[in-house]
């Protein structure tokens, strides 16, 4: 579908992965960094067409967006319900007017500071969002939509890394450095908390606003803290922006002709990475495959959904429900791939990645191991303004095939097995010694 201007853009997002996220890195960092070891560890996928589309500044992952997300069926009788025009009448009442110009009077007479106009009546609409209480509803100004628009064209100069907020603390997490990047070249690692970007502290704003401060000229630099476990002060780096161009698929062959698939999130790109990889590994004589979610926070959906439908039968994929009993129905068709297959999962599998995992576990094509997900259930549309500003809204849940609803429940493992790295002395990373690959290797090796 073609989006126009005004028009609204449907999106699986996955803004912020919860309090628990820091935890679960702290857990995942002891005795090694894994993931580190394992993004540089793949034979990269191949990348056909533009560089990744949804990676702001430095690679900022807004979860699943679902561009291109289907035509949406659009509330019949909003307006004649009277929902709108009670809402306008309560937040245009005569007394909020007035309660608006006593706070302007007293800030101009009283703060200590000159005042910039613009950035107040900015941040009277993100209150609006923000009194919604939903941290994946929010407000962009037109600057920061620009930005967002900008990170679709595969065209960004940043420092090559994915970032994640949680929805409380404001903090900001470091959730992957890609091999290659800036980022990586000066030691920037998984699990790191960004503290500073440049005077601007990492959790004093939302993390769309923080990465204006981190993306730039190509070839200027940018001065970043880091707070790192078992560190006992800051880390400072000064990372060089330069145009990132990251893949969304890493794959190598295993043992008995096992294909090891990692999919890092759903861009717009990935159903042709993931198609690209398969085609590798099967002129490699691949006989069954493994499929790595951990730590992919979402994408889009429609990316998800064309990979599901290469790999499963004709049936339901994924349906979304809205307040007013709207149902969008997302479907394969009746050509599919039989092959053994392992999917993993873990506490950050999110988003897209729930409706992957939620799609096999409900056909049974395949076995789920690893951890429970996330647990996003829900999906936001961005609907652009006329002022170049937009708002992103949740506007429907999603339920896996069989209709279970998974938002704050997540998706369980066929076999629970908490993740363990089995040597401490590789410098990269090395699939032989991950203990859940190894499970997927006995699950496929006994045709379970």
């Amino acid at each position: 579908m073609d989006i126009k201007p005004n028009e609204p853009r449907e999106l699986d997002e996955q803004e912020q992965l919860g309090e628990e996220y820091a935890e679960l890195v702290r857990k995942r960092m002891q005795g090694m960094e894994n993931f580190q070891k394992k993004g540089s560890g793949f034979t990269v996928g191949l990348l056909l067409g533009s560089a990744m589309t949804f990676l702001l500044v430095s690679v900022v992952l807004l979860g699943g967006w679902a561009l291109g997300f289907g035509e949406k069926k659009q509330p019949q009788n909003s307006r004649e319900t009277g929902i709108s025009t009670d809402i306008k009448d309560t937040i245009l009442d005569s007394s909020v007017e007035k309660k608006v110009g006593e706070l302007a009077d007293l800030m101009a007479q009283y703060y200590y500071e000159s005042i910039d106009k613009e950035a107040l009546v900015e941040g009277m609409y993100a209150g609006m969002a923000a009194g919604l209480g939903d941290p994946y509803s929010s407000y962009f100004s037109a600057e920061e939509y620009a930005s967002f628009n900008e990170s679709t064209t595969g065209v960004y100069c940043g420092i090559g890394t994915v970032l994640t907020q949680d929805a409380k603390t404001k903090v900001v997490t470091i959730l992957h450095v890609y091999p290659g990047t800036p980022a990586e070249e000066v030691g920037i690692k998984d699990g790191d908390i960004i503290a500073k970007v440049g005077d601007i502290a990492g959790d004093s704003m939302e993390l769309s606003e923080l990465t204006n401060y981190i993306k730039g000229k190509e070839g200027t630099n940018v001065h970043i803290e880091v707070i790192r476990q078992g560190e006992s002060d800051y880390l400072g780096f000064d990372v060089p922006r330069r145009k990132i161009e990251v893949p969304t698929v890493e794959y190598q062959m295993l043992e008995g002709n096992v294909g090891l698939i990692q999919i890092t999130e759903f861009s717009t790109t990935t159903p042709e990475q993931f198609d690209a990889a398969i085609k590798d590994l099967q002129q490699q004589g691949m006989k069954s495959m493994i499929v790595d979610l951990r730590d992919n926070p979402g994408g889009v959906l429609q990316s998800v959904c064309d990979m599901l439908d290469k790999l499963l039968p004709e049936g339901l994929l994924v349906y979304t429900e809205d307040k007013y009993g709207n149902r969008s129905d997302y479907k394969s068709d009746d050509s599919c791939m039989e092959i053994p297959l392992a999917v993993l999962i873990n506490g950050n599998s999110a988003s897209a990645s729930e409706i992957f995992a939620g799609a096999i576990k409900d056909y049974k094509y395949g076995t789920l191991i690893g951890a429970t997900t996330f647990g996003k259930g829900i999906v936001q549309t961005i609907i652009p303004l006329n002022d170049g500003s937009a708002i992103k809204l949740t506007m429907a849940k999603y339920f896996t095939p069989k209709g279970n609803y998974i938002h704050e429940v997540g998706i369980s493992p066929d076999i629970e097995l908490e993740y363990e790295y089995l040597s401490q002395q590789d410098e990269t990373y090395n699939p032989m010694h991950d203990n859940q690959v190894l499970k997927a290797l006995e699950v496929l090796g006994s045709g379970q």
